[in-house]
């Protein structure tokens, strides 16, 4: 399932909604694996993490998330949520496997 997501401080953070088989399964697990990759003619460049999840749903760490969100994605200010609306997601790599990348 896609993302948008940002990377800093060394994890990676998206949005997901309350009620779906990807939130339900992160609360059973703790564990994610997610691909970031970039297509082209010249050849494809992808890494793949390993990671330890955490939910992120209310407080100052929301609230930090979801102003770069903000900014960073027009899809978020068309449709604004709060919190307790949907939760982030923070995924913080054990492991990592990448192709292509120089």
């Amino acid at each position: 399932m896609p993302v948008s997501y940002v990377f800093e401080n060394d994890s990676f953070y998206f949005a997901t909604d309350y009620g779906t088989k990807k939130l339900e399964n992160i609360k059973t697990n703790g564990k994610l694996a997610m691909t970031v990759d970039v297509y082209s003619s010249l050849g494809n460049k992808a890494v793949c993490i390993q990671g330890n999840a955490k939910l992120i749903e209310s407080g100052s760490e929301f609230k930090r998330l979801y102003k770069i969100f903000n900014q960073r994605f027009e899809w978020v200010r068309k449709d604004p949520w709060n919190e307790g609306e949907a939760p982030f997601v923070e995924v913080v790599p054990y492991t990592k496997v990448s192709w292509g990348l120089e």
